[in-house]
Order: C-alpha cells, then sequence, then structure tokens
C-alpha cells in the first residue's frame, strides 16, 4: 500500500545586515566638507510644538515621542495624505532643512543668513523690537541696553556708560537742600512744592506710556538725563520726589536734611564707584559690589560729620533746630545702663565721641538702604526713607 510522504518545510533564509564597510561603499562621496558646515548639517532642527501631531507632511513622518526629532522615511504605499498642512511652522521646518541641506559646501555666510530668516524662535524667546508697553515690574531697576534712546548711542562714554548729566542732577540737589537751610527754610514748607513737582511730572510719565510718539519726543528732550530701562519704566525724578517728600515731611528736620543729603550723594558715590571698581571687588546681590557700599559708607560717614559737626554749630542754629533729635550727645537706655551697673554720666557720651558714632551709624545706614531690595522699588524711594527711619530709630532709642 503506497504512503503518502510529508512534504519537508521550505527553508526560511534571512539576509545578513550590510557590514559597515559595505554600507560606506554604498554612500556617494561628497567631497570635502568644513567642520562648521558638518556640525550645522549634524544639529537636529527643532521641532514646533504647535499644531497637530497627527497632521502628515509628505515625506515626513514624527519620530517616537521621547527622541522629538524628525526622521526621513518613504511614503507608505497605500496610505492617503490628503490632510493640509495648518501650520506655518511645518512650512518653516520644511523650508530650514532644504536650505541648510542645498548650502554649497563651506558656504557658510548663506547657510547663517537663511537659518536667521527661518528660524521659529525654538531655542530663542522672541526679542521686542522697541517699545513694547509698560508693566508693574519696571518700576524696578534694569539692566540699561543701547539703542532705545539716540543720544546715548552718541554719547556712549558721558551718558550711558558714566551717566554724567544725570549724576550732576543727583548730587545739585544735595547742594540746594543745604542752601535751603541756611536760608532758614522749614522742611513743612518744602513739601508742597515737592508734591507740586511730583503729580504733573507722574501725569506726564504716564501719558508717554500710553502713546508712543509723545514717548519718543519726550526721550529726545529728557533722554540724557535717563536711563534707557526708563524707556518702558517710571522715570527716577518721580521717586526721587516721593522718597525726598516723605522724609521731610514725616521726619523731624535734622534726620529729613540728612536723610535727603543721603539720597543725594550717597547713591552718587556708590553708582560711580561701583561702576569703577565693582569688578574687582565681591558682589553683595545682582547689580550691588562692595566698592560701591564701602563708597555710601564713607561718604555717609562724611555726609553727616559735614552736617551736625561743622554746619549746624557753625551756621546755626537756624529757626527749627531746637526741635533737632541729635543735640551732641547719646546715651544708653536707662534699663540697659541699669543692668550693667552703670550710672548716668559713665552711660552717656558727647562731644566728637558721639559725632563719631552718629556719623559710622549714619554711613551704614545709608550703605545698607543702598544695597537693600524692598519689593524691587527704585532705590531713589528706598535710600531717604530707609536712611530716615534708620536714623529716627536710632536717636529714639539712645538719643
Amino acid at each position: 500500500m503506497p504512503t503518502r510522504s510529508s512534504i519537508p518545510a521550505t527553508p526560511r533564509i534571512i539576509s545578513p545586515s550590510p557590514t559597515p564597510s559595505e554600507r560606506d561603499a554604498l554612500d556617494s562621496y561628497t567631497g570635502p566638507m568644513t567642520r562648521a558646515a558638518r556640525r550645522r548639517l549634524a544639529t537636529p532642527l527643532p521641532v514646533s510644538e504647535e499644531g497637530n501631531e497627527e497632521d502628515d507632511v509628505p515625506g515626513r513622518r514624527r519620530a517616537r515621542t521621547r527622541s522629538r526629532s524628525p526622521v526621513e522615511t518613504r511614503p507608505t504605499a497605500g496610505r492617503r495624505t490628503s490632510k493640509k498642512r495648518t501650520t506655518k511652522t511645518a512650512d518653516a521646518n520644511m523650508t530650514s532643512t532644504d536650505s541648510t541641506t542645498a548650502a554649497p559646501n563651506g558656504d557658510m555666510a548663506m547657510s547663517e543668513k537663511q537659518e536667521k530668516e527661518v528660524s521659529n524662535g525654538h531655542l530663542l524667546p522672541p526679542q521686542p523690537a522697541g517699545y513694547t508697553g509698560w508693566g508693574w515690574k519696571d518700576i524696578s531697576r534694569s539692566p540699561s541696553p543701547l539703542g532705545l534712546i539716540p543720544i546715548h548711542r552718541h554719547w556712549r562714554a558721558f551718558i550711558h556708560k558714566h551717566e554724567v548729566p544725570r549724576k550732576a542732577l543727583h548730587v545739585s540737589i544735595g547742594f540746594f537742600v543745604v542752601w535751603l537751610y541756611l536760608s532758614g527754610t522749614q522742611t513743612l514748607s518744602v513739601c508742597p512744592y515737592l508734591m507740586g513737582a511730583l503729580i504733573p511730572i507722574a501725569a506726564v510719565d504716564v501719558l508717554r506710556h500710553h502713546n508712543a510718539s509723545f514717548n519718543r519726543f519726550y526721550v529726545k528732550v529728557l533722554g540724557a538725563l535717563m536711563r534707557e530701562s526708563e524707556f518702558t519704566g517710571y522715570n527716577g525724578v518721580i521717586f526721587y520726589l516721593l522718597g525726598a517728600w516723605i522724609v521731610l515731611g514725616f521726619f523731624p528736620k535734622d534726620v529729613g536734611v540728612v536723610g535727603t543729603l543721603l539720597l543725594s550723594w550717597c547713591d552718587t558715590a556708590a553708582s560711580t564707584f561701583g561702576r569703577l571698581y565693582g569688578r574687582y571687588t565681591p558682589r553683595i546681590r545682582t547689580g550691588k559690589s562692595l566698592a560701591g557700599s564701602l563708597a555710601a559708607f564713607l561718604v555717609g560717614v562724611g555726609t553727616s560729620a559735614f552736617f551736625w559737626g561743622w554746619l549746624v554749630p557753625t551756621k546755626g542754629p537756624m529757626p527749627g533746630d531746637e526741635l533737632f533729635m541729635f543735640t551732641g550727645t547719646l546715651r544708653l537706655p536707662q534699663l540697659l545702663s541699669e543692668a550693667v551697673g552703670l550710672s548716668p554720666a559713665q552711660a552717656t557720651i558727647s562731644g566728637g565721641l558721639a559725632l563719631g558714632v552718629m556719623s559710622i551709624w549714619s554711613g551704614f545706614v545709608a550703605a545698607a538702604s543702598e544695597v537693600a531690595n524692598v519689593c524691587g522699588l527704585d532705590d531713589n524711594l528706598t535710600i531717604p526713607v530707609l536712611s530716615g527711619l534708620g536714623i529716627w530709630g536710632f536717636l529714639k532709642i539712645f538719643g
């Protein structure tokens, strides 16, 4: 009886993968290539996060989610690509790839120019090209870029870097305060004039932030006295007037005068010496160096010694000097002197020693208020207010 023999299975033949040498042989010769051009071709292009990820682009599909880089593939047979591209980012990426690949070998200028034209800003946030409006955070100081105010471009060292006109105005107000004291003017009588100047200046500043053409005219006229960061922020004169109004109106006469002098002279010294020698000293915080703080401290010591040690004794007394908090003597509080066993005479100092202690404390307060960052407020406001509080509190305890 014949038997049916089983048909042997067809053997499965697996084609071996090409070796690296075989793959190299298949590559076409591309000629010599510079390192910059090779690095540019090897760098993956940014992929826009906008648009629908399911959009199909002919000749290209998105790789796995982890890599986020496009991969060239052949179009799958029978696969429909009827969906339209709805975002401009995909077109920009296609154009960027084609322009980079088609650039001549070693032509760096052409390819870089094309990359800049089609860049979608994936790696670099878009930069504002001029006035973009004002925000509440602009009341704080910020780096002063070059190019917003025309006169800063023509006088880079005199106005932009060293701020000579601005510092001259800053210092001159201190001498004006000394003249007011010598003329017998009371601090409370100055406050209405300060407020009368503050209101229109602040109103004009608000107006220019809502009118771009008026803002350009404003900075063209007063640009020499401004920082370029004030192009989109409030003018420092507003905070200067507000700080002087507070310290002269709410503190005793000598404290108010010294607080205004510290604002005028210590802030200028800190800015000048900080810009000159700040790079050689440790940084205390952003924009504040040890060199600037030491300058503010020394000028503060000299300012206090000048006012209480020379101006008042030689040119005074003036009307209102009887209300001074510092009268040339300092004493420990009674509770503290009794706790350490000191008599009232031993707990009291006067003359040059008291003046020296008062001057050192005033210099320390001036330097500390210049460094302090109170909610990002301008130091033209914080220096007189904090200095007045520090001196008033010290004399309230030891005066």
